[in-house]
């Protein structure tokens, strides 16, 4: 297919861009995303693009084949996303069954570790196999790791089958993104992506009713192997269907050639790294003390395999599976961290606020859970929002403040009128916040792909979905671990000299239904400690917007 000059779009395009230090950022392909023209897939010097089985393919995509790749990549995205919602609604169930209810954490942490544990290689590998194979492997992963879950007779093997689901997991979600990234003019990808944002909020909303329903009617196993039909349809689909062009030429080059350009060794120490981080964060301040010796060696476990991680691709690795040198590059560092932090923001706080009108409502589970649709609804319309700013305007900047700050107003709000009388309209203060991480979704993509060249755009992706992984597991981890810790200390204080004090706290910290059954002058005083420390735990949400916010304001934008 024809192209461009890429030396005089180039000019063009630092004539457009706002970047008064072109020589700190590689000028991004000549790809006409200004024109919103198909953008050349492979190296500039190249003439021709691959499709996914290897012949050449067109040099325009429609926008009916774009409507129909991005239609089959949906549905992947839908089951993947309601998948947790569903174990948040059955992981009491399941572990119950094995007599394992202390347990019942690992099934939802087991699968966020997982992803994030193999993150960082879907980039690499969807460049060297292509997108399509890639995408087929994340379906296989996935499905495998449901049925073990649906058929496993410990609570050892359903957590192992959430370790393999997490594999496909974190594929599904992030290959679509680059597939989006790969066939659309820039300008028009935060537009898409609200629309992945509308299938993901819709799954994680879906997944917990349909996870119950199945739960009380055939049993908890079917909310697993239910998920495998409609997993190999969307793999069925996928096989059949989606062509996607190809950036990599190497479609005769041999399996084992292509296997040696991957980087296992760096991706091992990465993913040991961030495993045991967040382990110690998970487990830190819960289920044991900080200074205890598995804190202690989660920790330095940590530390060890980062800095080697560091010296392998910084000095060892020929196709490094995260190149250091993006982190220097200002659009990744800002992107990332805008992401993460919102993300951590929005997950801490929708842990928390069920359990928040449990205590002060006494809410029912169903009841209690239907309060986080304001926010979901806040999550969808931010995409949409962005989206269609982005594409009128090509400008990115001003609609991620205005997402931070969104954010941060909703949690300030939490903070200073959620003291255990929440009316109706109070409740809706979560709007906001899921509207500000919304807009960090979709802009966030926008900004770290507008920075970098496209060659490095896969690798940079997966590190940006990363970042959004590590932010949510953190900022779930820090929240419950402050919660903890605050109320085990102020109820020490509240009850003092009540009878069979120690006994009461460590029921009301294990046993929400306990609380809600408490009566009289003690349940006025356990549930005035509850509401405060859930008090506390907002704050961490608005230590998140704010950093996300400092973030969206240092991003560096190039004009689309």
């Amino acid at each position: 297919m024809g192209v461009s000059d890429p030396y005089e779009n180039n000019k063009k395009r630092s004539r457009n861009s706002s970047d008064s230090a072109p020589d700190e950022r590689t000028p991004l392909l000549a790809d006409g995303r200004s024109s919103g023209k198909k953008r050349a897939l492979s190296d500039p010097e190249s003439c021709t693009c691959q499709s996914s089985n290897g012949d050449s393919s067109s040099t325009t995509d429609t926008p009916k084949n774009i409507t129909g790749v991005i239609s089959i990549l949906l549905l992947g995205v839908f089951i993947a996303n309601a998948d947790v919602s569903l174990v948040l609604a059955t992981s009491g169930t399941i572990s119950s069954e094995f007599d394992q209810l202390g347990n019942a954490g690992w099934l939802i942490t087991s699968y966020t570790l997982a992803m994030c544990a193999a993150q960082s290689l879907y980039g690499k590998l969807s460049d060297i196999y292509g997108r399509k194979s890639t995408i087929i492997a994340s379906y296989v992963f996935f499905a495998i790791g449901s049925a073990i879950c649906g058929l496993g007779q410990t609570i050892i093997q359903v957590i192992c089958g959430r370790l393999i689901a997490g594999v496909g997991g974190a594929g599904i979600n992030c290959l679509v993104a680059i597939v989006i990234a790969d066939m659309v003019p820039l300008r028009d990808v935060a537009t898409w992506r609200s629309y992945v944002n509308i299938a993901a909020t819709s799954g994680r909303s879906l997944g917990g009713p349909i996870g119950g329903f199945l739960t009380d009617t055939v049993g908890w196993r079917w909310s697993f192997l239910g998920q495998c039909p409609p997993t190999v349809i969307a793999m069925g689909l996928v096989i059949w269907k989606l062509q996607i062009p190809q950036i990599d030429q190497t479609s005769s080059v041999s399996h084992l050639s292509k296997l040696r350009r991957v980087d296992f060794l760096g991706a091992i120490l990465l993913s040991i790294s961030i495993v045991c981080g967040l382990m110690m964060l998970e487990m830190g301040g819960q289920r044991v003390i900080w200074t205890s010796p598995k804190i202690l060696s989660l920790l330095g476990s940590s530390l060890i395999a980062g800095n080697l991680f560091i010296l392998v691709e910084g000095f060892w690795a020929k196709e490094p599976i995260f190149p250091l040198r993006l982190l220097l590059n200002r659009d990744v560092v800002t992107s990332y961290i805008n992401l993460a932090f919102q993300t951590g923001a929005q997950g801490a706080m929708m842990l928390l606020v069920p359990l928040y009108f449990q205590v002060s409502a006494h809410a029912t589970v169903t009841n209690a859970g239907a309060h986080l649709m304001p926010s979901v609804i806040g999550n969808a319309a931010g995409g949409l929002v962005t989206g269609y700013v982005i594409k009128r305007t090509g400008r990115y900047k001003m609609i991620s403040i205005i997402g931070a700050t969104s954010a941060a107003i909703s949690y300030s709000l939490m903070i200073l009128r959620w003291h255990g009388h929440t009316n109706i309209l109070e409740s809706l203060y979560i709007i906001p916040g899921g509207f500000g991480n919304g807009v960090a979704l979709s802009a966030s993509f926008i900004a770290l792909t507008a920075g970098v060249e496209h060659r490095q755009m896969a690798i940079a992706s997966s590190g940006l979905y990363l970042s959004s992984n590590v932010g949510m597991v953190t900022g779930l981890s820090v929240a419950a671990s402050i919660l903890q810790s605050t109320l085990r200390k102020q109820l020490r204080i509240a009850l003092e000299g009540k009878k069979n004090r120690e006994d009461i706290i460590n029921r009301a910290l294990s046993d929400i239904e306990y609380v809600k059954g408490l009566h009289g002058k003690l349940g006025e005083l356990v549930t005035k400690v509850y509401v405060d420390c859930l008090g506390y735990t907002h704050f961490v949400s608005l230590f998140g917007a704010l950093v996300a916010l400092i973030a969206a304001m240092l991003i560096r934008e190039h004009r689309l």
